[in-house]
């Protein structure tokens, strides 16, 4: 399950991205804005804030991100929804997705799909995280694949998302007018194993369903957190925690 307060720990950091994102989106006057995986719909309420004449939607297939969105952002519609079922209404002009892709599988399909149906002039912008050959996965995969975890073996996937070149390929095939590219952010984390408290927060969500016992949890977090430690050693100022993130801005001529 999502804990919308664990993932929230690092919000500042978790929500640039979404920014760096939006800025290269320049849609005007949009009569409706879908962000797809919006969370607790903080960030959602921004898209309102910006376009105030459009319809701005969240969407989240998380029933507990869903409550806090509802209950922190009146004026902006959320619903509950797998997206691998959600198609564009006719007047969607703006589609937004931050973190969110690495998630769903199939999602590359989905795109074309939601590219043939958006209206010209509409625009589809994604990031979702480039990080699954960083020192943090591989400590996962490694805990994952010792004989005592073997419960959870099975967990770690391959690398879920494209590249940048990739997914231009993709939506320029479409017909759409892309933009692609990636950055490595370099988070400074405070306190102590911060990016095992970063990766609670979202990596490690599948893998600590599996694991309910609260004693087997902490022991896999005690290996796992060893492991951390040393890939990302603390300094006087804080740990680094260097993320790279894949976007792409797409507007449908």
């Amino acid at each position: 399950m999502w804990d919308p307060t664990q993932y929230g720990r690092y919000a500042d950091e978790r929500s640039r991205p979404f920014f760096d994102l939006i800025a290269r989106v320049r849609a005007e006057k949009p009569r409706r804005v879908a962000d797809l995986g919006c969370g607790s719909g903080e960030l959602t309420a921004t898209l309102a804030e910006r376009w105030p004449d459009a319809v701005v939607t969240g969407l989240d297939s998380s029933e507990a991100m869903i409550a806090k969105a509802v209950a922190a952002n009146p004026g902006v519609e959320f619903a509950v929804a797998d997206l691998r079922d959600w198609q564009p209404e006719p007047d969607t002009d703006v589609v937004v997705s931050s973190a969110v892709f690495q998630w769903v599988p199939g999602h590359r399909e989905l795109l074309v799909d939601w590219a043939e149906r958006l209206p010209a002039g509409a625009w589809l912008a994604f990031q979702v995280p480039g990080n699954f050959a960083a020192p943090s996965h591989e400590a996962i995969r490694r805990v994952c694949a010792s004989p005592r975890w073997t419960v959870v073996a099975d967990v770690p996937r391959p690398d879920p998302v494209s590249s940048p070149a990739e997914y231009l390929d993709l939506l320029t095939a479409c017909g759409l007018d892309v933009e692609a590219w990636e950055t490595t952010y370099l988070h400074v984390l405070p306190g102590d194993d911060p990016v095992l408290e970063w990766v609670k927060g979202t990596a490690l969500r599948p893998i600590l369903d599996r694991l309910p016992d609260p004693e087997e949890r902490a022991a896999f977090l005690a290996d796992l957190g060893a492991r951390l430690r040393e890939a990302y050693p603390r300094k006087p100022y804080g740990t680094v925690f260097p993320f790279r993130r894949v976007f792409v801005v797409a507007r449908k001529p």
